[in-house]
């Protein structure tokens, strides 16, 4: 009965101390071994049968059985040591497990106070920028004032002279002016709400109105419509008072040239009047030889006078080819 017991054990302990292929080749590659006890397929009849291949060898049977018995107590120290370093490892594992979830709980501290420092830094980014731009905006504003201070200045200074210097007909310096203070003024279109503001552009367009009016009575004076006689040359007043009339409303300007081609015209409408003998068609070639001299004439005298721009010598050409064809059919109706 016994024996069947221990049969028993025998083969539950083998069942539990079987380990698979991939276990027993992992242990083989971590620990290996040349030892015959350490072999999977270990047979204790082959291993005795080593240890005493003939009955000669049966002699130091007790030698062979204290070296067992010495490995084996060998194998229960390690047993223990190694047991007492797990029970060690275990309280140690512990003891840095507990270390590390200080170690952690510190480091949650750290990485909490780095975001509240964040959190402090970013209001504070966001602070300093809202007062840079304030500041840019309260420089914009400040530039914008001192700049249109000064535009403000210069166009009450500018209305001034003007008014003045139209009083005393220096054209010459009035050409310059009058488009400085108009470039000046446009910049106040959007402010012209304000009274002041208002009045000065007031002023500027009387001004312009006046030095209409006072350069068409210049021309008038040096060109007059009635008669036919002309003065001898031009004036450099009258030449500055041609760069006024580009500034100014193109009606002056059309209303200058008008004066001036029928005034300068007004003789050959005497002379080639449809009761001479030379305005008959026969006599074409008295027609051209005048127009012929007056604008050679026109080139030495008034040449200079009026702008390139507004050819002049032009506009003289083709009005005497109008009143020409005008008085010719004249002619032959009658």
């Amino acid at each position: 009965m016994m024996e069947e017991e221990e049969l028993e054990f025998v083969e539950e302990l083998e069942a539990v101390l079987q380990l698979t292929p991939d276990v027993q080749l992992a242990i083989e590659q971590v620990f290996p071994s040349q030892d015959p006890l350490d072999r999977a397929d270990f047979n204790a009849v082959e291993y005795i049968n080593t240890l005493f291949p003939t009955e000669q060898s049966l002699s130091n049977i007790d030698e062979v059985v204290n070296k067992i018995r010495l490995k084996i107590r060998r194998l229960d120290d390690n047993i223990r040591t190694v047991v007492r370093g797990q029970t060690n490892v275990g309280q140690d594992g512990r003891q840095a497990l507990e270390e590390a979830q200080k170690a952690i709980q510190q480091l949650f501290g750290k990485i909490k106070d780095i975001k509240d420092k964040a959190e402090k830094s970013e209001q504070m980014v966001k602070e300093i920028t809202r007062d840079i731009k304030q500041l840019d905006h309260a420089k914009r504003h400040l530039t914008t004032s001192i700049t249109t201070l000064n535009h403000l200045h210069m166009l009450a200074g500018g209305v001034d002279s003007l008014e003045a210097m139209t009083r005393r007909r220096q054209y010459g310096e009035v050409a310059n002016l009058l488009q400085g203070v108009m470039n000046v003024l446009e910049h106040f279109h959007k402010y012209m709400g304000i009274p002041q503001i208002r009045q000065l552009s007031e002023r500027v367009k009387a001004a312009q109105t006046e030095l209409g009016q006072q350069i068409l009575a210049d021309f008038e004076e040096a060109f007059p419509s009635q008669g036919s006689k002309r003065p001898g040359g031009p004036s450099n007043v009258l030449r500055d008072a041609c760069l006024i009339a580009n500034i100014l409303d193109p009606r002056i300007k059309q209303e200058i040239i008008k004066k001036f081609i029928k005034q300068h015209l007004s003789e050959y409408l005497v002379l080639f009047q449809e009761n001479q003998d030379v305005a008959w068609l026969d006599k074409i070639d008295r027609r051209y030889a005048w127009i012929k001299r007056q604008l050679v004439d026109y080139e030495e005298k008034f040449g200079r006078m009026f702008p390139r721009e507004w050819y002049m010598t032009e506009r003289i050409a083709v009005e005497f080819c109008h009143v020409t064809r005008t008085c010719q059919d004249y002619a032959d109706q009658s």
